[in-house]
């Protein structure tokens, strides 16, 4: 069992470092989320590189970054400015990203282009439809599934569950909110609750949950290096 805290900010990911370093099983990622990004600093890039360097094996990732429109706590321009930034950085460190989109795939899609081929990474917690899973599919990134793919108003997610391959599938929580049925009302989601998910999905596949389990489990040991 492995589970990768992932971080929104730099002091945020020092937290996650220090949890990874006191359990064998937990890892981290380092990076400012888009709420984040206005408040960022001048010197965030260099401390995010000193956190991954800190962690050596146990700080696995880049992330979370990415554009958030939904909110907007951070201008659109600074947020994409700093998300730019973290993924020369991932490239630079050799490390994959987590990648957060809100109501901003047009733009989310037309900054990872510029990275496919370079970068692995998950856009986490995906909630777009088929077209927009199809052209992340096509530029390499996997996808990454949580609670939302339970809930009753979910069928375009629903239908990108089912068209995303074997080897580009990971499952999450999103902890600690996003409990998937049949658990939705409890707060906080834990990491426990991604069996439901992933059960779930296993029907909707048309799989054996062993298969699934098997198969995401291998992708995020791959894609994270744990």
């Amino acid at each position: 069992m492995a589970v990768v805290s992932a971080a929104t900010e730099v002091a945020d990911s020092r937290a996650a470092l220090g949890l990874a370093r006191r359990h064998a099983s937990v890892y981290c990622s380092a990076g400012v989320h888009p709420h984040e990004a206005a408040e960022a600093g001048d010197a965030y890039l260099t401390q995010l590189e000193e956190i991954v360097a800190a962690g050596g094996g146990k700080c696995v990732a880049v992330g979370e970054i990415g554009l958030d429109y939904h909110y907007d706590y951070s201008p659109r321009d600074v947020q994409r400015r700093v998300f730019e930034a973290q993924l020369a950085l991932a490239q630079r460190l050799g490390k994959p990203v987590i990648v957060h989109t809100r109501e901003a795939d047009a733009d989310t899609l037309a900054v990872l282009a510029e990275w496919a081929g370079r970068l692995a990474g998950v856009v986490h917690s995906f909630t777009g439809g088929p077209d927009v899973a199809e052209r992340l599919i096509q530029q390499g990134w996997h996808i990454g599934l949580s609670g939302i793919v339970t809930f009753r108003n979910a069928d375009a997610l629903r239908e990108s569950a089912r068209l995303v391959p074997a080897d580009r599938l990971l499952v999450e929580t999103d902890a600690p909110f996003l409990s998937p049925e049949p658990v939705r009302k409890v707060h906080p989601n834990v990491p426990a609750h991604v069996a439901h998910t992933a059960r779930f999905l296993a029907q909707l596949r048309g799989e054996p949950y062993e298969t699934l389990a098997q198969a995401t489990t291998a992708n995020a040991r791959r894609l994270f290096g744990l």
